[in-house]
Formats: structure tokens, C-alpha cells, sequence
């Protein structure tokens, strides 16, 4: 399945979603946000599909931020309607997509691209990789990103990328903490593909649930978390009867389960 500017592909229970701008290094602009919030509407509805893969095409870019020559270039006036929209619109403002996702970065993820990266769950990156939020540099605050980068670098690491606004290298990126691996760029598929494998050898509503779980809680007073996850489990269980008999059985013979989210 293909948009204007994003590719959707399911391999299996794994749903790739390749940004395809490559002469823009996958820069975003009105368009691609569109075809991408689509194909996440894809990857939620479609139960075959229980990992997704997010990736750009090209091997330059996996998104060089906003793309300034078209599109909204600074803030938006008070009275336009882009100040009222719904925060959850995108994967990197909040759209709640429970299924895991990967990100493969092929190169540069800058501004907006790097913020889509760190609300993904999981980050494998090309050596050749960039990071960093540039916008200070343009006279722009940073929101989405100023909120996700202390959660999952530390403060310091985080100011040092939003508040100096250069770039940080791949193995730099990995030592703080951001990336799950860094790989040689011709590796960089095989081994998301080889991550979304390991993530679907699991029951399906039970990963869903458990990532729920895990980022609904953060903040809550462990009784109310303890509260919610019961729940959210009893739900998932309900919704997968057949997947508990299926794993005890294959645990007790000692072979693989099979799954079928039904």
C-alpha cells in the first residue's frame, strides 16, 4: 500500500512504514504528517499486523526535521486553528499506536525526524547517523522534544542536544542512551527485521498490553498503576482467550508457540 509520500508494506505480522521523501532527506511537511498519521491508522486496525518498522527511504535521511521551504515555517499565530488542534495527531505528539515499533534509522534525524524516532519503542541506527534539534538555532523553542529527551537520555544529555543545537554522531547517540544498537547501513533492515521477528514470538495482545501498562503508569502512585494494569490485563486476556492455553501448552512441550491474536 502506498501514500503520496509514505510506503506501507506488512512482511508477515510486520508493518514497514518507509517515509519517501529522499530528494528532501524525508524532511516533513503537511503531507507526509498526513500519509503518516494514515498508515499508523493502518498498523492499528489491521490485526495481522503486530510489529511495525519505521524507516526512510534513501540513505541519507531518515527525516531531516521540517521541511522550511514549504509548510509551516515558526509558530502559529494565537488565533489560527493549528494552536487548538488535537495534541494526538502524530506518533510524536501522542497518537497511542500500543503495538511495538522500531525505528531504523538510516541517517540524519533531526528536529521533528528526531523526535518522531524517540516515540518509537525501540531505536537501531546506521553508523553513519545524526541526531540533534536544531531549532534554537532558528530562534524556535523545542516542545515535543524538550518533553521526550530528558525521559530517555537524562537531563544533561538532553539540554546539551536541545539548548547548543548541534549535531551528535551515532556512537555518541548510543552511549547515551538513545539507541538500542548502531549497525553498518547495510545491516540496518536485516536487523530491524530480525528485532520485529523476536517481538512477534510473543503473544500479541500481550505485548500490546504490557506496553500500555508500562507508559500509561509513568507517573502514577503505584496503587492507581496497579489498579490500571490489572485491569488492562484481564481486558487483553479476555480478548486473546485462546493465546494462554497456546503458551503453557507450547512451553510444556517444548516448542514455539503459535499465536493467532483472534
Amino acid at each position: 500500500m502506498s501514500f503520496r509520500t509514505v510506503t506501507y508494506e506488512r512482511r508477515g505480522h510486520v508493518g514497514w512504514v518507509t517515509m519517501n521523501r529522499p530528494e528532501s532527506l524525508n524532511a516533513m511537511n503537511d503531507e507526509l504528517k498526513r500519509d503518516l498519521k494514515a498508515a499508523w491508522e493502518e498498523v492499528r486496525q489491521d490485526r495481522d499486523v503486530w510489529v511495525a518498522v519505521l524507516t526512510g527511504a534513501g540513505e541519507r535521511g531518515f527525516c531531516a526535521g521540517a521541511d522550511l521551504r514549504s509548510g509551516r515555517n515558526g509558530p502559529a499565530p494565537l488565533d489560527d486553528p493549528y494552536w487548538l488542534m488535537q495534541t494526538t495527531d502524530s506518533l510524536e505528539s501522542g497518537l497511542e499506536v500500543w503495538k511495538p515499533i522500531i525505528a531504523a534509522i538510516n541517517g540524519h534525524a533531526i528536529g521533528i525526524g528526531l523526535t518522531l524516532a524517540m516515540a518509537c519503542d525501540f531505536r537501531i541506527a546506521a553508523d553513519h547517523a545524526t541526531f540533534g534539534f536544531p531549532e534554537v538555532k532558528l530562534g524556535m523553542p523545542t516542545v515535543m522534544g524538550a518533553i521526550r529527551a530528558p525521559q530517555l537520555i537524562g537531563m544533561q544529555n538532553a539540554l546539551e542536544l536541545l539548548l547548543i543545537g548541534e549535531r551528535v554522531d551515532a556512537a555518541t547517540a548510543l552511549r547515551w542512551g538513545l539507541l538500542r544498537e548502531v549497525v553498518p547501513a547495510a545491516a540496518l533492515h536485516e536487523r530491524a527485521q530480525a528485532l520485529a521477528d523476536k517481538l512477534c514470538s510473543a503473544g500479541p495482545r500481550a505485548v500490546q498490553a504490557t506496553k500500555e501498562i508500562a507508559i500509561r503508569s509513568q507517573g502514577l502512585p503505584f496503587p492507581d498503576a496497579f489498579r490500571m494494569g490489572e485491569a488492562i490485563r484481564r481486558l487483553a486476556r479476555a480478548g486473546a482467550a485462546e493465546d494462554v492455553p497456546e503458551g503453557l501448552a507450547a512451553y510444556r512441550e517444548r516448542r514455539e508457540p503459535q499465536f493467532k491474536n483472534r
